[in-house]
């Protein structure tokens, strides 16, 4: 039976070309005392885009204070930093100029100042929720997060080595504005990355707990199909804007909720992944999630092997043999895109150490004391056994 589910996706998008442009008329309609523009580290200033929201806001006469130098895997430590400079300004609305990890930087900074007598961490950690949040939108420059209308939000603490996602609908963006000419100078790497990290967030929420949900079933097939489809077209000619407008639309139907409805939604790779870049902050989350991914879908998938077989057949057009060898045909195949898109398949070539995998199973399973959910539900052994396969 299809699960009772709530659809809420409150976040207006703009979509097209020059809509960066009208950031300032949009952002008034808020009537905003000031703005904290948020951004990273160097691309939004090179390529004349800080500039132009900034003279955006400018021409409506919005005042606003900046924040650059988010990194990907954002930390705690510039959260913190944002809270302060935002207290400080009476900072009132949050504008994100990037990608994911600037977006969700952005979204943490909003439910820091907003909850001003609760630890922001805390949030990270489930120890508190959120109970109020400043306006927030964001200028799109990067296809793969999806964090644009996800109500996740996902800070990495480097002094702890923990890198931890939570969920809210206070995590909601007001607006973002989708421009894909803006992702143009993404490189090859990123748009690999993004590529994963796209068809990821909905090949989790497909292979998470449910039945019956053949409409949101034939959503997720499409939009796992365009993930790779557009994700290859703008690996070969990055300038194509059909393609790069296909995954830019992909990044935000994959994680908005939409090709989860009525499935108990886990994104057990994601959980793997994290601990991995929450180590190492110089893996970037979609290579991770490549790394670990054939790994977990061999190590999982006699669980629900007609689910799987529905995957192989209707995503990569599998169908011959029997299940099982369509199955393995399909993780192949899948496999073997990454490596065309230039991603690893494997923990060991991103420098994964194997002495480190103990450990990363324990911060996986919170020190052996949950399980990862799913058809098959996976304790410490499990997680350890996955890494070990996922290593090389």
């Amino acid at each position: 039976m299809l699960n009772n589910f709530a659809y809420y996706t409150p976040t207006k998008v703009f979509f097209g070309k020059d809509e960066e442009l009208n950031v300032g008329k949009i952002i008034k309609e808020y009537c905003p005392k000031k703005v904290l523009v948020h951004y990273g580290k160097n691309s939004a200033k090179k390529s004349g885009l800080l500039d132009k929201i900034t003279s955006c806001l400018d021409k409506e006469n919005i005042k606003y204070v900046l924040l650059g130098g988010v990194v990907a895997n954002p930390e705690l430590s510039l959260v913190r930093e944002g809270i302060e400079l935002c207290k400080k300004e009476n900072v009132d609305f949050v504008l994100a100029v990037g990608g994911g990890s600037v977006i969700d930087s952005a979204k943490d900074i909003a439910n820091g100042v907003a909850n001003p007598d609760i630890d922001v961490w805390d949030f990270s950690l489930g120890i508190s929720k959120p109970l109020k949040t400043l306006k927030k939108g964001a200028v799109l420059t990067l296809s793969a997060a999806g964090s644009e209308m996800s109500n996740s939000c996902v800070i990495t603490n480097s002094e702890t080595g923990e890198k931890r996602g939570y969920g809210s609908d206070l995590n909601r963006l007001d607006f973002a504005i989708e421009n894909p000419e803006l992702t143009y100078s993404v490189g090859k790497y990123q748009t690999g990355c993004g590529a994963v990290d796209i068809s990821m967030h909905t090949i989790e929420r497909y292979f998470s707990v449910g039945d019956n949900t053949d409409v949101t079933d034939a959503v997720a097939e499409a939009v796992i199909r365009e993930a790779f489809k557009s994700g290859k077209e703008c690996f070969n000619n990055p300038d194509d804007y059909n393609a790069r407008a296909n995954m830019m639309w992909a990044s935000s139907l994959a994680h908005n909720g939409l090709t989860g409805c009525g499935r108990d939604v886990a994104l057990t790779v994601h959980q793997f992944e994290h601990e991995i870049s929450g180590k190492y902050p110089h893996i970037a989350h979609g290579a991770g999630l490549a790394a670990v991914w054939s790994a977990f879908a061999r190590y999982v998938y006699k669980a629900n092997i007609d689910r799987w077989y529905r995957y192989a057949k209707n995503v990569w057009g599998v169908e011959e043999g029997g299940k099982e060898e369509a199955i393995l045909k399909a993780v192949k195949m899948q496999e073997d895109y990454y490596v065309s898109i230039e991603m690893p398949i494997r923990l060991k070539p991103l420098g994964v150490k194997k002495e480190d995998l103990e450990e990363l199973a324990l911060k996986c399973t919170r020190n052996k004391t949950r399980v990862l959910s799913g058809y098959m539900t996976l304790d410490y052994d499990d997680v350890l056994a996955i890494y070990k396969n996922a290593y090389e």
